[in-house]
C-alpha cells in the first residue's frame, strides 16, 4: 500500500457513495472480533457516524469468549450501536453436527451452515432498518476462494475487498485498531481451535507476496525463484483461485 491515509480516503468516499446511491439509512457489519471486521466497522463510522452504523456480533456455543469481548471492545470504541445474536438455537433447529447429541460436526458442512445462518441474521436486520450490508472479507480470502458462499461472501459491498490480508494490518494499525486484535491468530471461527493459516496451509505474509506477483502477471517459475518456493505450492494457489472462481459470483453460460 502505497500510501495509507489515501486508501483510507478513498474507501471512505467508496463507502459514502455506495450508501448514497442505494438510498440506505446505513450498513450493518458482522462483528467477529477480528482484524477484517474492526476494519470494516471503523472505515464505515468514519465514513458515515456512528449513528448508522450497527454491528452484529454472532457466537454460539463454542465460540472463543475473547473473541466476543473484542467484538465488544471495538463496537464501543467506536461508539456503535450493536447487537449480539446468538446462533446456537438455530445450529440445534438446522439439527447441526456437534449440537445435536446423535450427530458428529463436519467441518464444512456445520462450518459453512455457520456462516450462512450469520449472513441471514444481517439481512434481517439490514432488511428491517433499510442498511446496507458492508462485506468483511479481503483480497486474500477472494483469491483463495476462503470463504463460504452466501456466507461470509454474501453482502452488499466489499470495504476491503481489494486490500490484501497484509494491508488491512496495516490499515488497522493506521486506524487504531487494538494491538491485541491484530496480532491474534485470524480465525473465522467456524469451530475450536480453527485459525485461517492452518486451513490456507500457508501464511498470509508469504501467500501475499505469491498473490502480488500472480496479479502482476509473472509466470510461476520466476515467483517460485525469486521468492524461493517451491514451484508446487505455486501452482497449488493457481490451481485454487482457478477452481474457486465460482464463489465471486453466478457463473453464465457463453451467449
Amino acid at each position: 500500500m502505497d500510501n495509507v491515509e489515501k486508501t483510507v480516503e478513498k474507501l471512505i468516499n467508496f463507502i459514502r457513495d455506495v450508501v448514497k446511491r442505494a438510498n440506505a439509512n446505513g450498513v450493518v457489519v458482522g462483528l467477529s472480533g477480528g482484524i477484517d471486521s474492526s476494519v470494516v466497522a471503523t472505515l464505515c463510522t468514519k465514513a458515515l457516524g456512528k449513528d448508522r452504523v450497527l454491528g452484529v456480533i454472532m457466537p454460539e456455543r463454542d465460540s472463543d469468549p475473547r473473541d466476543i469481548e473484542h467484538a465488544k471492545m471495538v463496537a464501543e470504541k467506536l461508539g456503535i450501536k450493536y447487537i449480539i445474536s446468538d446462533i446456537t438455537d438455530v445450529l440445534k433447529a438446522f439439527g447441526a453436527g456437534g449440537y445435536v447429541p446423535t450427530r458428529e460436526f463436519d467441518r464444512i458442512a456445520d462450518g459453512n451452515l455457520k456462516a450462512r445462518i450469520r449472513m441471514c441474521i444481517l439481512y434481517y436486520f439490514a432488511n428491517k432498518r433499510n442498511l446496507l450490508v458492508a462485506g468483511t472479507s479481503n483480497k486474500s480470502e477472494l483469491y483463495m476462494g476462503y470463504g463460504t458462499k452466501y456466507g461470509d461472501l454474501g453482502s452488499d459491498f466489499l470495504v476491503i475487498g481489494n486490500l490484501f490480508k497484509s494491508e488491512v494490518r496495516e490499515l488497522a494499525r493506521y486506524l487504531g485498531v487494538p494491538q491485541e486484535i491484530i496480532d491474534k491468530p485470524p480465525s473465522a471461527g467456524l469451530w475450536k481451535g480453527q485459525t485461517d493459516e492452518d486451513e490456507l496451509g500457508i501464511t498470509y505474509e508469504l501467500l501475499d507476496k505469491i498473490l502480488e506477483r500472480i496479479e502482476k502477471g509473472e509466470d510461476k517459475e520466476k515467483i517460485s525463484k525469486n521468492l524461493n518456493v517451491p514451484l508446487s505450492q505455486v501452482e497449488e494457489i493457481l490451481n485454487r483461485i482457478e477452481a474457486n472462481k465460482h464463489k465471486l459470483g453466478p457463473i453464465f453460460p457463453p451467449e
